[in-house]
């Protein structure tokens, strides 16, 4: 079994305070996603560099305390590969990606588009480029989970009040229509909908600091496990951790029934 975890931190050093380590460790992930790392790579200590043996990678924004990106793994990567080929998005620190054999784990913090117009406008411009990307990723073949925050809710199911967010970031029509083609046109896999296809207050991932979200639970689901259909089909447990909160994001977790020629993963 492959047991694959993601995470926005909303910032390793403040998560790290709250004992995301000790948790995630308990888990016996395989791999761990990380996102919204909001630090530089002086900024980590030892033990974010090596946690508990494992190999650590991290991409940070160029931009101190912004974004940032890190993998995680028991195993270590044939190669690990910082960046899309888009130096705009590149420089935020966006996107992580390791190869194990025939399989690629992509560690992806999509932007938001909520602070303001601009930031809106560039995360159009993210979603133009990163489709094709995605093209290309299914054209190569290889079994991919690309585990991360989105930054959007797909469907009505996915956040508890939809009809007052339809004009909101997150939950536009054509931030929507584009998580579509992702699933219709390309073929990926919403890889915690397979096992909870009509999971709404379970399914949810972020909650607000504004007033009582979390305590009423008034979330959005926007970070997912998005993979091939080849190890999709292999998913056997696919949860959202709410014992504990190392910050407004909740971890995803999904184990994999993964049969590859792997030590460490069987």
């Amino acid at each position: 079994m492959l047991r694959i975890i993601s995470l926005n931190l909303n910032g390793i050093r403040s998560a790290w305070s709250k004992n995301v380590r000790d948790w995630v460790l308990a888990q016996a992930p395989d791999i761990v996603c990380l996102q919204e790392l909001k630090a530089q790579l002086p900024d980590l200590s030892q033990e974010m560099l090596s946690p508990d043996g494992m190999h650590a990678f991290y991409h940070a924004a160029e931009k101190k305390g912004y974004s940032g990106v890190g993998i995680w793994c028991r195993q270590k990567p044939d190669g690990v590969l910082e960046g899309f080929g888009h130096g705009e998005f590149d420089a935020e620190g966006r996107y992580l990606r390791a190869d194990f054999g025939k399989l690629s784990v992509i560690s992806l913090y999509l932007p938001s588009g909520s602070s303001s117009p601009e930031r809106q406008e560039a995360k159009f411009r993210f979603l133009d480029s990163f489709l094709p990307h995605l093209g290309s990723l299914r054209a190569e073949g290889r079994e991919i989970v690309l585990c991360g925050d989105w930054n959007i809710a797909h469907k009505e199911i996915d956040l508890k009040n939809w009809k007052s967010n339809q004009k909101n970031s997150g939950f536009l029509l054509e931030e929507r229509a584009w998580m579509t083609r992702v699933f219709d046109n390309q073929g990926w896999v919403d890889a915690y909908r397979r096992l909870h296809p009509d999971a709404t207050d379970d399914s949810y991932t972020w909650w607000s600091n504004r007033g009582q979200a979390w305590a009423k639970n008034v979330g959005w689901r926007i970070d997912y496990q998005v993979a091939t259909p080849g190890i999709a089909s292999g998913v056997r447990r696919a949860e959202v951790y709410k014992g504990e909160r190392f910050s407004d994001h909740a971890p995803l977790v999904i184990d994999y029934e993964w049969k590859a020629q792997l030590s460490g993963f069987n």
